[in-house]
């Protein structure tokens, strides 16, 4: 398994979004009447409980001006971050990666053999 450090924090891109209308003095309504959004769903967003689409990161650049590529590759390392710490998936990498591993063995002594 790969030696990658993984952060104990995973931040939701809509935390970022939150603290860049704070500091621009922009309210979550006004957000979501420029973006011609549902506030509620604004909300969701930026309390973690959606995640940023590409839609909604294509908006965040229309109205902030801050590149959409940026939201979402935050969400990416989010989704990334929780999809390391699932205890499930991890069981089925490490077994998926077992038996790669054997493949590749099988493999490699075919080829050394068959080129004998």
């Amino acid at each position: 398994m790969s030696e990658t450090l993984i952060s104990s924090l995973a931040i939701h891109p809509g935390e970022m979004i939150k603290d860049e209308i704070l500091e621009r003095g922009i309210t979550q309504r006004q957000l979501a009447a420029q973006m011609e959004v549902s506030p509620t769903v604004l909300n969701e967003v930026l309390n973690g409980k959606r995640p940023v689409s590409t839609e909604y990161a294509l908006l965040l650049e229309a109205v902030l001006g801050i590149d959409a590529g940026i939201w979402l590759r935050l969400q990416i390392d989010y989704n990334m971050q929780l999809a390391k710490k699932d205890a499930i998936l991890f069981h089925k990498l490490e077994k998926l990666r077992k038996v790669e591993d054997d493949t590749v063995k099988i493999s490699a002594r075919e080829h050394i053999f068959a080129a004998g």
